[in-house]
């Protein structure tokens, strides 16, 4: 076969990671005040998150941007996913009235959720 061939069958049949979207892993904890969403995004920067909360959904959106530790460098290989991402938690309550916090930590992202008092 053709290295034209091989070349063209490779990117037809070989997912690339460019085409994969990236999803950060989250994990949800039950605290005594509410919720604790633990979210892994080693790599961005707190002025590129967004968050929003609708009913009993939390949203974590945000851009990871490539950047390079010195000058004249240019790319040999990227396995890292540097591109847009959305990630949407259900929690089995409604969230619109809950007080939202949030801390990074050893790439996580801590997004504190407590529930409002009772009245």
């Amino acid at each position: 076969m053709s290295r034209d061939c091989t070349d063209w069958v490779r990117r037809m049949f070989v997912p690339s990671i460019e085409a994969t979207p990236w999803r950060p892993l989250a994990d949800v904890y039950r605290t005594p005040r509410g919720w604790l969403v633990k979210c892994e995004i080693a790599g961005v920067r707190p002025e590129d998150l967004t968050l929003s909360v609708r009913g009993s959904h939390l949203t974590i959106g945000g851009t990871r941007r490539d950047w390079c530790l010195e000058d004249g460098c240019s790319h040999y290989r990227l396995e890292i996913a540097y591109s847009h991402f959305e990630r949407s938690v259900e929690l089995p309550e409604n969230l619109d009235r809950a007080r939202l916090t949030t801390e990074f930590r050893h790439g996580m992202l801590l997004i504190r959720i407590e529930r409002e008092a009772p009245r």
